[in-house]
């Protein structure tokens, strides 16, 4: 145990160099002017001009001073970055070095990173089928070190998946026009339409929601040979399948299940960023913020 601590501090680490690196080096400039969700408070009322927006009357100050007065609101300077991050079963697996699990660690601690270099705060939300860990958003690097430390060290209780549990925990929590990065591989049958279309509209009117979809090769690119047994990471429970069947039937169902899922995403508005581990996840991330740049 003392050695796996070890580990993880140092891959702590190694992620917290390698995210400011790329913050500074790439995200500087086009921070805030991705985000969507910048919220706007009020600042002070002032006399209605000809012209003004009529939605802006302040009409309790109209009625106490007899002439119609608007509402002033100025832009939040201070931004709330929430990560929703799947640690359920599935993450535990990867064709390559690199697990799905890490690879969110790893996308978690860039935004994370963002977020402190602007002097914005940052919470986390672990989930698996039921809230695991909740991390209040706050600044700093000391903060964020911690969030890192919690994707990577946490053991959940469950190995389901069910984003609904937590997609209406955080919007109980945040206020309105928090960007919130929701991220999984969006597999299993609690990704579907009519469990997620509800909460995921609701949050995609209430926040700048962006899903993050994580993937590993294998399930973007399958390649069975002989017999292949696989044993379910959530479920637990284990078949055995001929190769060339075994392809067929998961490239059919990953095909239906992500148009379906694409369909729901773009119903809501949404835009999304689709990262495969042991890949470019920097340069994905960066192109994904260029295009949303005003």
């Amino acid at each position: 145990m003392e050695e796996r601590i070890k580990e993880i501090l140092k891959e702590v680490r190694e992620i917290e160099i390698q995210s400011k690196r790329v913050v500074n080096a790439l995200f500087s400039g086009e921070y805030k002017s991705s985000f969507k969700g910048k919220g706007m408070e009020f600042h002070e009322v002032r006399d209605y001009i000809p012209g003004d927006d009529i939605r802006t009357i302040d009409w309790n100050v109209t009625a106490r001073m007899n002439h119609p007065f608007v509402k002033r609101f100025i832009e939040e300077r201070e931004l709330t970055l929430f990560i929703l991050a799947d640690i359920s079963g599935s993450g535990e697996f990867g064709s390559r070095k690199e697990l799905k699990k890490d690879l969110i660690a790893r996308i978690s601690a860039l935004f994370a990173f963002s977020a402190v270099k602007n002097n914005d705060k940052v919470g986390l939300v672990l989930y698996t089928d039921q809230i695991e860990h909740y991390l209040p958003p706050n600044k700093g690097s000391r903060h964020t070190l911690r969030l890192i430390r919690d994707i990577l060290m946490y053991s959940p209780l469950s190995k389901g998946t069910d984003p609904v549990p937590a997609m209406e925990f955080v919007q109980r929590i945040l206020r309105h026009g928090a960007i919130v990065f929701l991220i999984s591989d969006f597999i299993g049958e609690n990704f579907s339409v009519g469990h997620c279309r509800k909460p995921l509209s609701l949050m995609a009117n209430k926040f700048d929601l962006i899903p993050i979809i994580v993937r590993d090769p294998l399930e973007q690119n399958p390649r069975f040979s002989g017999r292949v047994v696989l044993q379910d990471a959530e479920s637990g429970t284990t078949r055995m399948f001929r190769g060339e069947e075994l392809k067929e039937r998961f490239t059919q169902i990953r095909k239906a299940r992500d148009q379906e899922l694409y369909k729901l995403l773009n119903s809501c508005g949404l835009d999304r960023i689709e990262i495969t581990t042991g890949e470019d996840y920097v340069g994905t991330t960066h192109r994904f913020f260029r295009r949303r740049l005003p």
